[in-house]
């Protein structure tokens, strides 16, 4: 165990920066689908590449205790952004 107040080690800074990249890449795909809505192409992009080339259809359930059910995909999505559960899946 390290001690309080000193750095991270070599391998604990790749981890540290490997999960800042990929909430500060989820929060800038939350921010174009605030600004542009889910119909706009790089929106969908994401969107299938996400969910490996097609976009779920109608219901979506969810991992989530106690919201486990969304009208669609964009709902979900929605969810999870203004929620920063950026992670959750369907």
């Amino acid at each position: 165990a390290q001690q309080p107040g000193t750095p991270l080690s070599d391998q604990e800074y790749r981890q540290f920066f490997r999960s800042l990249r990929a909430a500060r890449g989820a929060s800038t795909a939350c921010l174009l689908r605030a600004l542009y809505g889910c119909q706009n192409p790089l929106v969908q992009t994401l969107d299938k590449y996400e969910n490996h080339g097609v976009i779920p259809e109608g219901p979506i359930c969810s991992e989530l205790p106690g919201t486990p059910f969304f009208s669609d995909f964009c709902a979900f999505s929605f969810y999870r952004c203004t929620r920063k559960k950026y992670f959750i899946k369907v």
